[in-house]
């Protein structure tokens, strides 16, 4: 079969990777956001009524009832395919750590997700549906009416305030290189915290925030003042404090414009 995503799920059926009680088949990822290369892997997420057993996948461990979740990798012609398969139990399970009154009791509430159900709500609220369209569009208005954009945003706003009192610290330790790398990390957790406050949850990994920031073009932040500091345009070898001084204001600022809700 040729990579394309309209021949999957005949692959899926034909090789025996497809529940019989399936809800949904969502591609998730960078893929499903357009983003596809010429041999990037295909990932999917796969909701059954039931948990399937698939056969020769290895476990992901998640903290529900049933306590993993099957992962299949395989190769279909010249592409990588990651399956990961989700009792509709689990969902629910998943969705039910992430409501507004958990949020609201305070605490570390993302603590208590896996970075496997992290991952699934992350991707389930941009996949692209194969199959069960319906199922998907409603667990993806469930995630974004839950407080899961309120956990993330309020996980990486402190992340970057963290960083940002580190580099002030290294400043006044005159470690300046420290000082710029840790400036460097606060504004990624801020862009983080910006783009998650507008809905964008990921592929939360430092190649696509690029391209995560030009796509949802958030008000605070146009995307020439972001790359101008991502590649350090102003950056002066003879004074590097000047720009730790500037980018970490900055991202203060730019947290003063993050709603948490």
């Amino acid at each position: 079969m040729g990579t394309g995503l309209d021949g999957c799920l005949e692959e899926m059926d034909r090789r025996g990777l497809l529940p019989a009680d399936c809800l949904t088949v969502c591609c998730v990822g960078p893929v499903a956001r357009g983003w596809a290369d010429g041999g990037g892997c295909y990932d999917f997420q796969i909701v059954s009524a039931t948990p399937f057993d698939a056969a020769g996948a290895h476990p992901l461990p998640v903290a529900l009832d049933p306590p993993e979740v099957p992962c299949v990798v395989t190769q279909v012609t010249d592409r990588r395919w990651e399956l990961t398969y989700w009792g509709a139990a689990q969902v629910r399970q998943v969705l039910a750590k992430v409501t507004w009154e958990q949020f609201e009791r305070g605490g570390p509430a993302v603590a208590a997700l896996t970075e496997a159900e992290e991952l699934f709500l992350e991707r389930m609220s941009a996949g692209r549906a194969l199959s069960g369209t319906g199922w998907a569009e409603e667990c993806r208005r469930q995630v974004a009416e839950s407080a899961f954009r309120a956990i993330v945003t309020t996980r990486s706003l402190a992340a970057a305030d963290s960083v940002i009192e580190d580099a002030v610290r290294r400043l006044a330790a005159q470690d300046v290189e420290s000082a710029v790398l840790s400036a460097r990390q606060a504004l990624g957790h801020t862009v983080d915290a910006l783009l998650e406050s507008e809905g964008d949850f990921g592929p939360r990994v430092p190649r696509w925030r690029a391209r995560r920031l030009r796509e949802t073009r958030p008000a605070a932040l146009p995307f020439a003042e972001y790359w101008a500091m991502e590649t350090m345009r102003a950056f002066d070898p003879a004074r590097p404090e000047a720009w730790v001084t500037a980018v970490l204001q900055r991202c203060r600022d730019l947290a003063f414009e993050v709603e948490i809700s």
